[in-house]
């Protein structure tokens, strides 16, 4: 009886062991606990790259459709640089330029001005304002020319002086009058304006004037008028 009532029992399950008695595995790698500030850092961060990033992608989505246009802006900006640099030379704007050269007979000139503007396309061509002229003789005396504008021309060696052209000389006698012209490859000067000259001889007045050789011969052309001191 004892036997059958047995077999006829259900098996027994096996018993669980409590769960205080399993260890749990320690972590492989220790993660400190974050701070307050280091919260508020992440936070600052998370914030600026929910502002940032879809900035980010509107700009580049409007660098792709701006693109076409940004090549065709500097393509315009290239052609604008080529035009400039084609025209600087023709504005050319040189202070207190300084021409030194020697004439035919191997005498040095200067010729100074203000202000030296290039005059057209021509670089030798150019526009001076308060131009002055020295020329020295073979003897050492010299010649002085000045005006309040001029043109000079370097490859003819010629200088036009117009505005109150004043011409001294080393000898005392100063003239005056409204244009003249200087071959600095010569020496020689010329202008066919009233004349008022005034030197140790007295004072003269003529329709013009011709300079020779750096100033050695000085004439007075046309109708001419002349007080001579009393000591002449």
């Amino acid at each position: 009886m004892s036997r059958a009532s047995d077999r006829s029992r259900p098996p027994r399950k096996p018993s669980r062991a409590p769960l205080a008695t399993y260890r749990m595995l320690e972590p492989s790698r220790q993660r400190p606990t974050p701070t307050l500030r280091q919260m508020a850092r992440r936070r600052l961060v998370l914030g600026f790259a929910r502002r940032i990033l879809p900035l980010a992608a509107c700009l580049l989505l409007g660098a792709i459709v701006l693109w076409p246009e940004i090549n065709s802006t500097e393509d315009r900006v290239r052609v604008q640089i080529n035009l400039a640099s084609q025209v600087a030379p023709e504005a050319m704007r040189v202070m207190q330029p300084r021409f030194r050269g020697l004439d035919d007979q191997g005498q040095p000139y200067n010729v100074t001005a203000d202000v030296a503007t290039q005059a057209g396309a021509s670089t030798d061509v150019l526009d001076l304002e308060g131009p002055k002229a020295d020329l020295l003789r073979n003897d050492g005396a010299w010649v002085m020319l000045q005006a309040r504008g001029g043109r000079y021309d370097r490859t003819a060696h010629r200088l036009d002086l117009a505005g109150d052209v004043t011409l001294w000389h080393d000898n005392g006698t100063t003239m005056l009058t409204d244009s003249a012209t200087i071959l600095t490859a010569d020496g020689s000067a010329s202008g066919d304006a009233p004349v008022a000259a005034q030197g140790p001889f007295g004072t003269l007045t003529s329709q013009g004037f011709r300079l020779t050789d750096r100033g050695q011969v000085v004439i007075f052309t046309g109708q001419a008028h002349t007080v001579l001191e009393g000591a002449q």
